[in-house]
């Protein structure tokens, strides 16, 4: 798996956003939390105490996260892009070779996916993400997953 994480302009404003918001305004929030909850005195049995420190952990967690994501993030020419094939942030048809069914899915970078989006939008490093990226339409490919592995031709790429 690729360190690259491949996003769009938009999506790389928000992540930028979310860094900013949690470090001007999230660290000095859980700052004025811990400050009145040591006010109380008694730590050990405090629960204001406890919960500012647990959202404050989350934080960091959450800023170490974003400081990672965007150092590795990449943006990909769209002027440059290969129509014929499957590309990120393509709109992609497959169709189940075994039951017919057709499934659309847009192709993202992984902090984009949403799989409750309509269409779903799959991480290029998801299992059938990785099965499609760079193929041509009507190509026949097989995504494998621990438990199965299951064939969809490319019906459409747009």
């Amino acid at each position: 798996m690729s360190n690259v994480v491949y996003v769009t302009a938009e999506w790389l404003k928000k992540l930028e956003d979310e860094l900013t918001h949690l470090k001007d305004v999230s660290r000095v929030e859980v700052a004025e939390r811990l400050k009145e909850a040591i006010s109380f005195w008694d730590l050990s049995e405090n629960a204001e105490y406890e919960e500012a420190r647990n959202v404050q952990s989350q934080v960091e967690v959450r800023i170490t996260e974003l400081e990672a994501t965007l150092k590795n993030v990449e943006l990909i020419d769209e002027t440059k892009k290969d129509s014929s094939k499957v590309n990120m942030w393509d709109n992609v048809t497959l169709e189940s070779i075994e039951s017919k069914e057709k499934i659309e899915y847009i192709i993202v970078g992984s902090t984009e996916s949403d799989i409750l989006s309509n269409p779903p939008k799959i991480s290029n490093e998801s299992a059938v993400g990785t099965a499609i990226m760079w193929k041509k339409k009507w190509a026949t490919v097989k995504v494998k997953s621990d438990a199965w592995i299951k064939e969809y031709k490319i019906l459409k790429i747009s």
